[in-house]
């Protein structure tokens, strides 16, 4: 039995300890998710769609944290903590989602972030230089791909939502026996 069956078949029947681990891996799955369409693929990100790998980035280190305290066995009220915690950051990676959408539809406007940063010129030349030198930044307001009619954003808004909903139904199992 290889390490990572030892693993998963330990949390079978411990909700807290596999919520967390679920929680983890599907971050990361999201996480390499967003490089895959950026490096792979091509789609630059905007500055929002960088904002909303921030819960991600912060989620993941907190799961592995809050897995190894459950399968610690540490007090519930710590894993719950952890847990509720966990919820929290997935529901605000969820609100970044849909303020992203929401602009991507024209719903309400978009950050003024999506604009190229501007430096003065001082002479046309200098102004030619800086606009050859300038890299591509996508369009907040602007989805680059949709699938199933939901952009990149919409369906992370729909990623975030759903392991806010496996952290807390997690932290409202009872203490695990065992």
């Amino acid at each position: 039995m290889t390490k990572t069956t030892a693993i998963v078949a330990h949390a079978v029947g411990r909700p807290w300890l596999s919520g967390a681990l679920v929680v983890a891996a599907a971050a990361i799955g999201t996480i390499l998710g967003a490089l895959f369409f950026e490096f792979v693929v091509g789609l630059p990100p905007c500055p929002l769609c960088l904002e909303q790998r921030v819960p991600y980035y912060a989620v993941i280190p907190a799961a592995a944290l809050v897995a190894f305290m459950a399968w610690r066995r540490w007090p519930a009220p710590f894993v719950r903590l952890g847990l509720v915690g966990l919820a929290a950051l997935m529901i605000w990676g969820a609100g970044l989602g849909i303020y992203h959408a929401g602009a991507e539809w024209g719903f309400w406007q978009g950050p003024t972030t999506c604009a190229q940063p501007t430096v003065i010129a001082r002479n046309p030349a200098e102004l030619m230089r800086q606009l050859q030198a300038a890299k591509p930044l996508a369009d907040c307001t602007v989805a680059a791909w949709r699938f199933l009619g939901l952009s990149l954003a919409g369906w992370n808004a729909l990623i975030a939502a759903a392991l806010a909903l496996v952290a807390l139904a997690a932290a409202s199992r009872p203490r695990e026996r065992g």
